[in-house]
Order: structure tokens, then C-alpha cells, then sequence
């Protein structure tokens, strides 16, 4: 009881402590003379603020008991790269231990052998655990206003290097895409057998006595319900799921019978909120509104893009705001209840108008964006031909360059899969997305004007040779 007294003291957690310079050692040279100071990561960490990071996160611990949190760049750091490389939070504190440049982006001033956080520490806990570790959970600490700032500084990070224009900042293109959340492809039968699966765990967890359990009929009936379905014996399909649903329905209402014998406490609020859940998808049909397609994600939205290939996409649906000439990230957020695309540009404009201090001009979008009331910016939507000047034209075909971006954040980046929880993971990985690919923009940037200034020095050393071999050379 003590220790659980003790853990509850520092959920608040302690504000980390400032890290002082160190001193020179004999036996261990500084990475900076050890590794080569033209890496792009290299480059990349002197344009990033994170003086910004370790004075603003201090709010996120109000507490000054308890071990001190883990470095602001340290975490700043791992979280750039995880999405820039599409890494897991293991991976990518594997490659921390691997690479002297991963090190030193982080902050770090000689060459550390030993893993500097445990994974864990990056993951948001459960909504249903009131106790955590000192440190712990930084993405549930920093919530999606700590990501939106970690995108604000990509950007300040793309104009230093010249990767972004600050003209084209007020030039952007938005569209939505679809976020599919880490669940498995909904089916009745899979949804039904789940609940009861669950029901009868906190059944024998609360010492409740069942009447039946069905831990014998119902594993069986729900793979034949899919056996069923793929000879196209819809009858008997449905026959099967019919009496799965019922099995589902007589484990809820006998645990529904002996609530009063639940005390009061965490366990039957637990109880009580699952009841509901699966009440809820008992009662669902086709037609239904709010649908219950995952249980342990309950805000899954089904939404139809109209791709041929998949006809449905189970997730949350993402706005992106890129700018018209490079591509860039300027503005990345979730829209949970899958909302009609053009009431969700007004949100789309403000945030980017916050992430980078200019009011955008000109935002050019799709067709899915008519009806959007928008007047202090102008909208320019795919197919418009009156009032249009070749300038306009010109920036109007460059609507269609955004779609290969988003198609880097799914392939290249995380986009693709969320794995955190609830619509706040939906909000703060979206938000972490869009920074992986601005670092992917701004490497690439990096590298290739270093390949352009080896050139160029080679060029002048030995005049003769052509530009391919320079090239490879480079």
C-alpha cells in the first residue's frame, strides 16, 4: 500500500533538470570530433530550437516531487526520427544505441552505450491506469498542442535551410485522407464472439457465477459463420450468427443480474462501461448510426474515399495542409465523426495560420470542398474556369501534387496505421506524421545541396572532369 501511495504522489510527475555542460574527458572524445559535422542530421539538429522544447514542456510536470523526467530534446528528438524513418518506439531507441549522429541530434555530448529511456516511456498509457511512472507516457503529457509545437519547429527548421519559401507559405493546398487505426477487418461474428470472450473474463475476474459460458460452442460457431459466408451459404450464415449474437446476448444479461452483488469501486464502473459497450453493439444494425466496429477502439469511423481497390477505409479522417510549390506540412489535424470535407477548411486555415504566423492567401482544393464558406481566404476548387488568370491556373494544377505527399506519409512515413488510443492518439500521431515528413524534406534538402557544393568544388579542382562522374564522385 505504500508503494501504490508513493506512485500516486509522482504521477505528477518532476519537471527535468537542466542538463550542464560537460567537462572534457581524457579517455573519451566529444562525437563531435568523431563524426563528420557536413551530416545531414547534423545540419538538421543546429537549425531545430530546443531550448523552446525544455522551457515549454516544463508546464507538462507541475509537480516538483519524484525523479526527474527524461531530457525535452532527448524525447523531441526520438520522436522526429521515429516518424521520419518509420521506426517503432523499440526501434528507434535501438538505433539511438547504433548511431553516433542519432546521438548526438539528441543532444548528446560523448557516445553513450546503454539505452538512454525504456520504449515504454514514449507509449501513452491507458486511459483506464490513474498510476504512472515518473516520465512515463510523453505523448499522453505533451497531448496534441506539445506535437503542434514540434511541427511549428519543423517548419521554422524548413525555412532556415531553405527548404521552404516563406512566400509559398501563404500558397497551400489541403485535402483529406483516411487514417486507418490498427484494427482488424470488422465482422459480426469476429465483434460478437470478442464481447463474449470479454464479458466472461470479467465474470471470472469479479467471482461472478455464469449460467453458461459458451467457451465450448462459440469458438466453433463463429469460424464456421466465416466458412459459411465464403461458400456463399448466406442462409445458413446467417442462421450461425444469429445464435453467436444470442450467446453474446445471455452471458450480458446474466452478468446484467447480478450487478448488485458488484461492490462499488473501479471494477464495477470496468463492468458497467463494458455492459454498455456491448449493449450497443448488440442493438447496432446495417443502418445504424455511431456504428461499434472495433471494441477496444469504439471511435472507429467507417469511411467510403471511393477507391476502387478499397471501398472502405475503418479509421479517423485526417485534414493536411501543404504548401503549393514544395510540398511542406504546414498544418496536420484528425477530424473524428468522419465530417464533411468542406466545413473542415475553415479548421484547416486556422491552424495553419497559427502553426506559421501567416494568414493564408490562396488554398486550392478538390471538388469534395464546395460548400465551404470560406471568404477571408480565397478557394480555389478543382474544375473552376471562371475568373481564372494563368497565374491561377497555373497553381491550380499544382492541386493534384499534394496527393503524392500523402502517399509518402503512408508509404515512407506512419500514416498509414495508427497504433495509439482514442481520438487523442488519433490527434497526436497525425500531428507526428506531418513532422516526420517535413524532417524527410528537409534531410533530402540538406544532402542535396551538399551534393550540389561537392560538385562544385570538384568542378573547380579538376575542370576536365564531366559532370556524371562529379555526380557519382559526389
Amino acid at each position: 500500500m505504500i508503494w501504490l501511495e508513493t506512485l500516486q504522489i509522482r504521477d505528477l510527475g518532476m519537471k527535468h533538470r537542466p542538463r550542464s555542460e560537460e567537462q572534457d574527458d581524457l579517455l573519451r572524445p566529444r562525437l563531435v570530433d568523431i563524426i563528420d559535422m557536413r551530416h545531414e542530421l547534423v545540419k538538421l539538429a543546429a537549425l531545430i530550437d530546443w531550448k523552446f522544447f525544455e522551457t515549454e514542456w516544463a508546464g507538462f510536470f507541475p509537480s516538483d516531487r519524484g525523479r526527474p523526467a527524461s531530457s525535452p530534446r532527448l524525447v523531441a528528438g526520438l520522436l522526429y526520427l521515429q516518424h521520419a524513418y518509420r521506426l517503432s518506439d523499440e526501434a528507434v531507441v535501438a538505433r539511438w544505441i547504433d548511431s553516433p549522429y542519432v546521438q548526438h541530434f539528441c543532444g548528446e555530448t560523448f557516445f553513450q552505450h546503454h539505452v538512454p529511456i525504456d520504449p515504454s516511456s514514449l507509449v501513452p498509457l491507458s486511459a483506464n491506469v490513474n498510476i504512472c511512472l515518473p516520465g512515463n507516457g510523453w505523448r499522453k503529457r505533451i497531448g496534441e498542442e506539445g506535437a503542434e509545437w514540434l511541427l511549428t519547429k519543423t517548419i521554422e527548421a524548413g525555412r532556415k535551410s531553405g527548404a521552404v519559401d516563406n512566400d509559398s507559405l501563404t500558397r497551400i493546398a489541403v485535402d483529406t485522407t483516411v487514417m486507418e487505426k490498427n484494427i482488424a477487418h470488422p465482422t459480426d461474428a469476429r465483434l460478437y464472439e470478442k464481447a463474449r470472450r470479454q464479458l466472461v473474463a470479467l465474470a471470472v475476474e469479479g467471482g461472478i457465477d455464469l449460467r453458461q459460458n459458451y467457451n465450448r460452442l462459440a469458438p466453433p460457431l463463429a469460424m464456421q459463420v466465416g466458412r459459411y459466408a465464403h461458400a456463399k451459404q448466406f442462409r445458413r450464415m446467417r442462421k450461425a450468427l444469429k445464435k453467436l449474437k444470442g450467446y453474446t446476448g445471455r452471458v450480458l444479461r446474466d452478468i446484467r443480474r447480478q450487478l448488485q452483488d458488484i461492490p462499488e469501486g473501479a471494477f464495477r464502473e470496468r463492468v458497467l462501461d463494458k455492459l454498455s459497450l456491448v449493449g450497443r453493439l448488440l442493438q447496432q444494425t446495417p443502418k445504424s448510426q455511431a456504428k461499434i466496429y472495433a471494441l477496444h477502439a469504439p471511435e472507429v469511423d467507417c469511411i467510403s474515399k471511393g477507391k476502387a481497390r478499397v471501398r472502405y477505409e475503418f479509421g479517423t479522417k485526417v485534414s493536411i495542409a501543404t504548401t503549393i510549390d514544395e510540398g511542406f506540412v504546414v498544418g496536420m489535424r484528425a477530424l473524428p465523426g468522419n465530417p464533411y470535407d468542406g466545413h473542415t477548411l475553415a479548421e484547416a486555415l486556422e491552424q495553419v495560420e497559427i502553426l506559421t504566423e501567416q494568414k493564408p492567401t490562396l488554398a486550392v482544393v478538390d471538388r469534395g470542398y464546395r460548400g465551404h464558406g470560406i471568404e477571408a481566404t480565397r478557394v480555389l476548387i478543382s474544375g473552376t474556369r471562371r475568373g481564372i488568370t494563368p497565374m491561377l491556373a497555373k497553381l491550380l494544377k499544382r492541386r493534384s501534387a499534394i496527393e503524392p505527399e500523402i502517399g509518402h506519409m503512408k508509404s515512407d512515413g506512419r500514416l498509414a496505421r495508427c497504433p495509439l488510443k482514442g481520438t487523442i492518439g488519433d490527434a497526436i500521431f497525425a500531428v507526428l506524421c506531418g513532422c516526420g515528413h517535413n524532417i524527410r524534406k528537409i534531410l533530402a534538402h540538406l544532402r542535396a545541396l551538399m551534393i550540389a557544393i561537392l560538385a562544385v568544388v570538384l568542378a573547380a579542382v579538376s575542370p576536365e572532369i564531366d559532370q556524371p562522374n562529379v555526380r557519382i564522385a559526389a
